[in-house]
């Protein structure tokens, strides 16, 4: 059975579960230890509270025999009953909700649904960093009632994916938040923060976590399986360029701002080295370089492929000592519980590396409060599963998917729709009624689910149904029957597009349209309709529907990636004009010829001699689709860059003469930001204000996104690159002023080839809509 029909069954089995939850159940008691049913073991060391962590995870680690070391070293962590450990779960997944992916997570018990948010790339699409921190707060808090309930053998939890959304092809670009750096940084930040229990400033208001966070896959990764190339022998090719610039800064972010407890290594080399057996990666790079102080899991058997696939490692042994050497702490698989020891004997791996590793794993555990005692005393012990799908948490998820709906396509004012001008209403297509397709993938049980076609049954009682291909990969179509009904009613809504189907982990696509026939059903409808029909379009990635943009018999097109479980809702909202669309794209949509592009280059920037376009919007030179940050509104926006707070920066000469340079023009100034000083770059941030105004006669909520670019192009520099981005709420013909802090280090310079950041003399502009901002820049 294929993940996809496993999915689908489990699916369904899991809405089926009675929420009683038996004697047994009830009776169940979440792991912790040190607390009165481990009297034996309160007295010593690892147990006493009132010592530093780091304190007691060496005492504990100091108790442990080898092969009971050697046990630890796996998700599937088994007790140690002579001292009171329990067992332990690391692998859990909490991508846009609580889910049932994974060991850790049971809903066999009194919790048998949770929240679930939209996939994350739609998530993405609000451009909200404080409600992307709501949605964490909420899963870390469903994830500790989980654990509270006895339903949970782990806390930690294997989300974000913070990777790139490099190539439109991704099957897992879902999970992302996109192809910008900055917002991908910025989600993983306000995640991280949520899930953990800080502050949305990120103040500690503890040491403790209410759950933890994994930033994924570390480093580059983002092609699963594309004609016969799979992840898992995959060598990604990246200059230090692109590292520094493009794939690294997420990582970092999540690190140092969001303070993440775990990272997960990626399964592909990089540039001929195993992510997880890569130690300037692991140890230089993140724990030395950023001051990571959590554990690094491996992807499931990504230690074992190292020797099994790669031939990395000559023996299997050799492969435990890379990448314990390297730095990571966990395997998820059995390699490490079934090599180690070997290793050890053989004088490969030193029981010191394993100690390292058990002190950064159990250090974690007890961050989390499992080794603290009676649970109830301790912070978050009385999150109960009356927290779970909560109104409030539910309306959260609405407003989720509210906010990051994108309305691509408004021809002639369709939409909103009245209601008391539709008599009848056609809801057409494979994606109409299928409450699976709402979630994507890595989803839980749901709370709730409303279909876009039971959304629209609430707006207009006359509503027809019809399926119109066998499937989303639409190889058999009702045309002629699809077009007969949309004869005989005021308006169709398609909802069409992609499924876990066609892309996944896993499953990489191979075209950019829409699958089988559901352009030719979508255009016949359309053609014979009385009026211009709206066009929904669920999928994580992007698709070229080229033909709908410019057919003017489709009056709209409404993306909804896969918008949760209350999708259903949001998008009835929407088309009737009970909620104003803001989202805005936080990917490029390519054309089909894009994939003539082979997914194995992963170079960011474009090539002129060998016709590479180069990819996402900051380096792309083709024609797109819809552009990064394309999203229209039922009102119109203006906006004015009111007040810039410099209009000239120098830097002090003294200080960053040995690291001036000529570029490869030889006529452009350069200096490296590392020269200048960090007290110059915090000194030289300064603010900059953009007036917003709603022409329309709506209120909306409305992401501001600010650009930066440099009047000279080519020789690797971004065609521009996102400052910053922030939401308003303005009523029908409001205006407010949004206020951003604009870093010259940061948005004015650019990667060398050398991965170094630098930055050049000359204008720079700020740009926001049709405004733009010179700054002169004197080196």
């Amino acid at each position: 059975m294929d993940a996809f029909s496993t999915f689908t069954l489990l699916f369904f089995l899991i809405l089926l579960l009675p929420a009683a939850p038996t004697h047994q159940q009830q009776q169940q008691q979440p792991p912790f230890s040190c607390g009165a049913q481990s009297s034996t073991t309160t007295s010593l060391p690892f147990c006493n509270t009132k010592l530093p962590i780091t304190q007691r995870a060496k005492d504990l680690v100091s108790r442990l025999t080898l092969d009971e070391k050697i046990s630890q070293l796996v998700n599937t962590a088994p007790a140690v009953p002579r001292l009171g450990i329990p067992a332990y779960e690391w692998w859990s997944e909490a991508l846009h909700g609580v889910g049932w992916v994974g060991k850790g997570i049971h809903f066999n018990g009194t919790i048998s649904k949770a929240t679930s948010f939209p996939q994350v790339i739609l998530t993405a699409a609000s451009f909200d960093a404080y409600q992307w921190y709501r949605i964490g707060q909420v899963i870390g808090k469903e994830a500790r009632a989980l654990y509270n309930g006895g339903q949970a053998s782990g806390l930690t939890f294997w989300a974000p994916n913070i990777n790139i959304f490099r190539d439109p092809r991704w099957g897992r670009g879902q999970e992302t938040p996109g192809e910008d750096p900055l917002v991908t940084g910025k989600y993983a930040v306000s995640y991280v923060r949520g899930v953990q229990g800080d502050s949305f400033h990120g103040g500690k208001l503890t040491g403790h976590l209410q759950a933890s966070a994994c930033c994924k896959h570390f480093t580059a990764y983002d092609l699963d399986n594309w004609k016969g190339v799979n992840r898992f022998v995959f060598d990604a090719r990246v200059t230090k360029q692109d590292l520094a610039d493009t794939y690294q800064p997420p990582f970092q972010s999540c690190v140092e701002e969001g303070k993440a407890s775990g990272i997960m290594c990626a399964y592909n080399r990089v540039n001929g080295v195993p992510s997880c057996a890569d130690y300037n990666l692991l140890s230089k790079t993140a724990r030395g370089q950023w001051g990571f102080h959590g554990y690094i899991t491996s992807d499931c058997d990504a230690v074992s492929i190292i020797h099994d696939a790669q031939g990395y490692a000559k023996q299997p042994e050799d492969a435990v000592a890379d990448v314990l050497k390297a730095g990571m702490d966990l395997d998820c698989g059995l390699y490490l519980q079934q090599h180690s020891k070997s290793a050890v004997e053989q004088g490969k791996l030193p029981v010191s590396q394993i100690d390292r590793a058990l002190h950064n794993l159990f250090s974690l555990r007890m961050r989390l409060g499992l080794f603290n005692g009676d649970p109830k005393e301790q912070l978050f012990g009385n999150i109960g599963p009356d927290q779970v799908c909560s109104q409030e948490h539910q309306m959260l998820a609405l407003e989720a998917a509210r906010n990051g709906i994108v309305l691509l396509k408004n021809s002639a004012r369709l939409l909103p729709l009245r209601k008391s001008q539709v008599k009848s209403l056609a809801v057409i297509g494979p994606n109409a009624n299928s409450g699976q397709t709402l979630l994507g993938n890595y989803a839980g049980p749901p709370c709730k689910l409303v279909t876009p076609l039971q959304g629209l049954q609430g707006y207009v009682k006359d509503t027809t149904y019809l399926q119109g291909c066998d499937s989303v990969r639409c190889s058999s179509a009702e045309v002629d029957r699809a077009v007969e009904l949309a004869k005989g009613v005021d308006h169709v809504v398609l909802v069409m597009g992609l499924d876990q189907s066609v892309e996944r982990e896993e499953l990489d696509r191979v075209d950019l349209v829409l699958p089988g026939r559901q352009q030719e059903l979508v255009t016949k409808v359309a053609r014979a309709a009385k009026n211009p029909v709206v066009l929904v379009l669920l999928s994580g990635g992007p698709v070229d529907v080229s033909f709908a943009k410019y057919d003017k018999k489709i009056g709209s097109i409404l993306w909804g990636g896969y918008p949760g479980e209350a999708g259903g809702t949001a998008l009835a909202e929407i088309i009737f004009g009970d909620h104003n669309p803001g989202g805005r794209l936080p990917v490029t949509w390519y054309p089909q010829e894009f994939v003539n592009v082979p997914m194995t280059d992963m170079r960011m920037r474009p090539e002129s001699s060998s016709s590479y376009p180069g990819r996402t919007y900051r380096f792309y030179k083709g024609h797109s689709v819809f552009e990064f940050g394309h999203g229209l509104s039922f009102s119109k926006y203006s906006y004015e860059l009111k007040h810039v707070s410099q209009d000239k920066l120098f830097l002090n000469q003294s200080t960053s003469t040995q690291q001036a340079a000529i570029d490869e023009s030889g006529s452009v100034r350069s200096t490296l930001v590392s020269s200048v000083g960090a007290d110059f770059c915090e000194q030289s941030k300064f603010q900059a204000r953009v007036r917003v105004e709603n022409h329309g006669e709506m209120a909306g909520k409305h992401p501001v996104l600010l650009f930066a670019r440099q009047s000279r192009h080519g020789d690797g520099r971004p065609r521009k690159q996102l400052v910053g981005f922030k939401s308003v709420v303005l009523s029908a013909g409001e205006k407010a002023e949004v206020e951003f802090e604009v870093s010259p280090c940061e948005h004015f310079s650019r990667a060398n080839e050398d991965g170094e950041l630098m930055m050049e003399e000359g204008t720079h502009f700020l740009s926001v809509g049709g405004d733009k901002f010179p700054i002169s820049l004197v080196l």
